[in-house]
């Protein structure tokens, strides 16, 4: 009977001697723990905001200008007279221009119509209200030199006439340049900004 307790003490020596956690149950040594490294990859999806500027906004925008350029080609009167190959490049224009001089006080009517319908139709982006205002106050700016003209008549000799066409072959090429500035921005859907103007007109919208 003493043989089979001892056999149980040899069989627990070796099971101890294989087993450092048998050897020792109160020293547990500290396994080697598995890192698990989670790696989160971000994607940025960088996305391109291409609002262009309607073409229905351009075209309007564009046609405005038309008015104060039609009104400003009696200043390039003397111009024309100096240079008959300048005056030439107008013809394509002149059927256009008889079609608006025929209607009775075209002028006003196309100011009040562009001022009431466009610029003050809150239905209209600001865009084309801009515009449409800066087109309508370099028109307004181009009818002062007439009114001057004929409050001082400066007559067709003298200082006084040779200012008079300086003046106007100034103000033609100013308005020339700003009609050529304003379609071409208008056509890339820029804003314009003319000098003397577009101050007058921001603050009116």
């Amino acid at each position: 009977m003493a043989a089979i307790p001892l056999l149980r003490l040899s069989a627990t020596a070796n099971l101890s001697s294989r087993s450092p956690l048998l050897s020792d149950p109160f020293k547990l040594k500290r396994l080697p723990s598995r890192k698990w490294s989670t790696t989160t990859t971000t994607t940025t999806i960088t996305r391109m905001s291409y609002n262009p500027t309607p073409a229905t906004d351009r075209l309007i925008s564009a046609v405005a200008y038309t008015l104060p350029f039609f009104n400003s080609l009696q200043y390039g009167r003397f111009l024309f007279l100096q240079y008959p190959t300048l005056g030439s490049l107008f013809d394509p224009l002149l059927p256009l221009l008889s079609l608006y001089r025929s209607i009775p006080y075209s002028s006003f009517v196309a100011f009040f119509a562009l001022y009431l319908g466009v610029v003050r139709n809150p239905s209209f982006s600001r865009y084309v209200r801009f515009n449409s205002m800066q087109a309508v106050t370099l028109d307004v700016l181009l009818v002062l030199p007439l009114l001057l003209q004929r409050v001082f008549s400066p007559g067709r000799t003298g200082l006084g006439f040779k200012v008079t066409v300086w003046f106007y072959n100034v103000l033609f090429v100013f308005s020339v340049m700003c009609f050529l500035y304003s379609v071409v921005c208008c056509v890339l859907g820029k804003t314009p900004y003319l000098p003397f103007v577009a101050d007058a007109a921001g603050r009116q919208i």
